[in-house]
């Protein structure tokens, strides 16, 4: 793969390549590290945590919780030594907490301060500055605890909590693990049972760690499949040793290069399987994707396995919106998926892409076109005629707006591009993947 000089923006081209052989790991479940560092800290006692994602979104995390009173610790080795400081005693933060561009952990650290007798403010990037956090502060505010926020609900923002609390019985108005893990947290040191009530199910990481930990947690679904989620507070969490399995969500960019990629046979080792987050998987084998899932087991709570993944012939196809929750951050490189495929792609109940780091519907369909892709933009999803299996023209910038998914989604279609694809700023992938580029060179033997 040919590089450009541009190193101020860290543009690059993405050219096509050989095929994706051998066996890899990717980084750790970024979901799963944001919440094994927050629920070691509300422990008392010592939390050791292995396989974490050391991307600066988590790294955010750390270095939040550690403002907030808990010993946090990198050994040599990798493993992670987290001293908590229990459920309550979440301390006076001295300064802002800059969470760089981490959505997810602002949301989650709203809910657990928002329980607590302290104040925070919390800065971010200018794509995280961008992001709306009204859904997070309405159940909040619920709650007891009082938001100031810049104009439009966006960060810079001031949470200031209240001890005790007031539980609450909360029926989420969209899908959201976010605003779900939030409610969670806060209710962890809440007097009283507190409540969500999710009509749609989202990724459930949450509520498999917080048992896992030793809350006293219930979930039950009721005859119309409603999923009624209960924590009775205060309580005590009970340290853990927690090994993080591969992040599916990074797995999806090594898993749509090998189908697209003519003559891959790729395995990918330790991904994480939890249902709510496998959607893609799913989705890729409805076109005809050839993804074989072995050595499978239960690690933590999380069900992993490795995948061996084949060059195969997709074909297009309608996507129910029904799976869209268990896939969500995954449709920008499903997207150079049905780009490659045969016949017409249609997607649809997307309107959360356009709130993400990125308006990453938008956003991609401006990409596609660039390099040649045929794609309509509608409302709420994309419709992509696929080129049936022949290179993609390319070419190129392509604008990845600072968003890390849409920059690691046109690196992979570089890979089938008759041109190449540049991306004009390959620095934000270190967010969610910092190895990502070192991994695609060594995988397609470019390294």
């Amino acid at each position: 793969m040919a590089h450009t000089a541009d190193q101020a923006s860290a543009a690059r081209r993405f050219s096509a390549s050989g095929p994706l052989t051998g066996t890899i790991r990717v980084p750790g479940d970024k979901s799963i590290s944001h919440r094994a560092l927050m629920l070691s800290a509300l422990c008392v006692g010592t939390s050791r945590i292995t396989g974490l994602l050391e991307g600066e979104d988590v790294l955010a995390t750390a270095a939040a919780m550690r403002a907030m009173g808990a010993d946090i610790v990198r050994d040599d080795d990798g493993v992670w030594t987290v001293h908590g400081v229990g459920v309550g005693g979440l301390m006076q933060p001295e300064q802002a907490i800059d969470m760089g561009n981490s959505g997810t952990s602002t949301r989650l650290l709203m809910g657990l301060v928002a329980s607590h007798p302290i104040t925070a403010m919390f800065t971010g990037d200018a794509s995280l500055s961008r992001r709306p956090m009204a859904r997070v502060n309405d159940p909040l505010s619920e709650m007891g605890a009082e938001f100031n926020a810049s104009p439009g609900g966006t960060l810079p923002l001031m949470v200031r909590g209240i001890s005790p609390a007031i539980p609450i019985t909360y029926r989420l108005p969209v899908a959201s693990a976010q605003v779900k893990s939030a409610i969670l947290l806060a209710a962890l040191n809440t007097p009283g049972t507190t409540t969500v009530i999710e009509p749609v199910a989202t990724r459930d990481h949450s509520e498999k760690m917080l048992a896992g930990f030793g809350a006293p947690l219930t979930v039950e679904t009721d005859d119309d499949g409603v999923r009624h989620i209960a924590i009775t507070g205060p309580c005590d969490l009970t340290p853990q040793d927690i090994e993080v399995p591969g992040d599916p969500s990074s797995a999806a960019f090594f898993i749509v290069a090998a189908l697209i990629v003519p003559g891959s046979d790729l395995t990918i080792e330790n991904v994480g399987m939890n249902v709510t987050r496998t959607g893609i998987i799913t989705v890729l084998e409805q076109m005809g994707g050839r993804i074989e899932r072995l050595n499978q087991r239960t690690v933590g709570g999380e069900p992993v396995a490795d995948l061996r993944v084949r060059a195969s012939d997709l074909t297009g196809i309608t996507v129910d919106p029904g799976i869209v929750p268990s896939m969500v951050d995954e449709f920008p490189v499903f997207f150079i998926a049905a780009a490659c495929a045969s016949g017409t792609t249609i997607t649809s109940g997307l309107d959360e892409l356009r709130v993400k780091e990125s308006d990453r519907l938008a956003t991609m369909a401006r990409g596609l076109e660039a390099i040649g892709v045929s794609v309509e933009e509608r409302e709420d999803g994309l419709v992509i005629t696929g080129s049936g299996g022949t290179l993609l023209r390319g070419g190129g910038p392509v604008a990845t707006l600072l968003d890390h998914r849409i920059a690691m989604s046109f690196a992979v279609a570089g890979l089938v591009s008759a041109e190449g694809v540049e991306i004009d700023d390959t620095r934000p992938i270190a967010t969610s993947f910092p190895d990502f580029l070192a991994l695609l060179d060594s995988s397609t033997g470019a390294a």
